[in-house]
């Protein structure tokens, strides 16, 4: 441990006790000689002007609580090893989702991070090779208005957009009040009050073919209606359920469906056959079709009948077409 990681430590130790620590017991908690504990003592109340004078009546030391001005913090920006090493892992977990997504302004911390391991000659040069993020496909242009809705939504200003949706290939000009932002199987959507509309509705962010930020305030919708609408069911087309869909996946699958969460408001049994049943709340079955089919022939769509039907005309309109490429 070095001088600058001791200090961390012992300002963190401070904080987190109300009674007085004797020198003893610092370098037991520090790991260090007598006199490497005095000078990390020193260099935090001298140099850096922790409220840290030494209690002769109980014999320790301890920072002095003053209820009318601010908890102590160390000066600027201080990091463990470990805490360095997390942050690049995040870094690279984000260039893993999105790689293009906030490069540029992330750059700037991902060298002074590298600057700041190679002085304390850390090792890190294999973090790419060490922290891997394998997501599924992506859809090109995602991230091109990534940052512009990010600013809006924080900013909390209306944004407006040309957006052609994938049902109706129509592209329509929309205003809107940014609410949340969304990453979703490997793709950002925003949530957003529609004013053309009138209504909350989810935009996805490649299918944005224009947008400006506008100076009008954004209208702030409600905690709970915001949730209710995100998560209330399957996948990401949100909105109040419509019902619940009933599916039974076969032994051998049942075991792998179980470890995985579809929705929060899940309900599911195992079956005296050694079945899985899991019962999931549905908007729209477009979504939920498309992830049965991962399943084929391993699971049963008990209902409704409408899901029933999609997937059958799913099945059999795929053998066909294996069916007419072998004539």
């Amino acid at each position: 441990m070095d001088r600058y990681d001791r200090i961390i430590q012992l300002n963190r130790i401070f904080k987190t006790h109300r009674y007085p620590l004797s020198l003893q017991q610092i370098q037991d908690k520090l790991e260090c000689s007598s006199a490497t504990a005095k000078r990390a003592i020193k260099t935090l109340r001298d140099d850096l002007g922790a409220p840290l004078p030494y209690d002769n009546d109980r014999g320790g030391y301890r920072y002095i609580e003053d209820p009318d001005a601010p908890q102590y913090e160390l000066p600027g920006l201080w990091f463990t090893p470990a805490e360095l090493h997390a942050l690049l892992a995040a870094q690279q977990l984000l260039e893993g989702l999105s790689p293009s997504l906030l490069s540029d302004a992330i750059a700037p911390l991902r060298e002074r991070i590298d600057k700041l391991l190679s002085d304390k000659r850390i090792g890190h040069n294999n973090l790419t090779q060490r922290v891997q993020v394998l997501g599924s496909p992506t859809r090109r242009g995602s991230s091109d208005f990534f940052t512009l809705a990010a600013d809006a939504l924080l900013g909390r200003h209306k944004l407006e957009i040309d957006y052609t949706s994938r049902s109706r290939e129509e592209r329509t000009r929309r205003t809107l009040s940014p609410q949340r932002l969304l990453h979703y199987r490997d793709n950002w959507y925003l949530a957003a009050w529609c004013h053309t509309r009138e209504g909350l509705r989810m935009f996805s962010l490649d299918r944005i073919g224009w947008a400006r930020r506008l100076d009008e305030a954004a209208i702030e919708v409600e905690e709970g209606a915001l949730t209710g609408f995100c998560a209330s069911t399957y996948g990401i087309f949100a909105g109040e359920p419509a019902g619940w869909a009933t599916l039974r996946f076969s032994r051998g699958r049942a075991e792998w469906v179980a470890d995985e969460t579809w929705h929060p408001k899940q309900r599911s049994q195992w079956l005296p056959d050694g079945r899985y049943e899991l019962e999931i709340p549905y908007s729209k079955l477009e979504e939920l079709t498309l992830d049965v089919l991962r399943h084929i022939p391993e699971v049963e769509v008990v209902g409704p009948q409408e899901l029933r039907v999609m997937v059958r005309e799913r099945v059999e309109a795929a053998w066909r077409g294996m069916a007419e490429t072998t004539l």
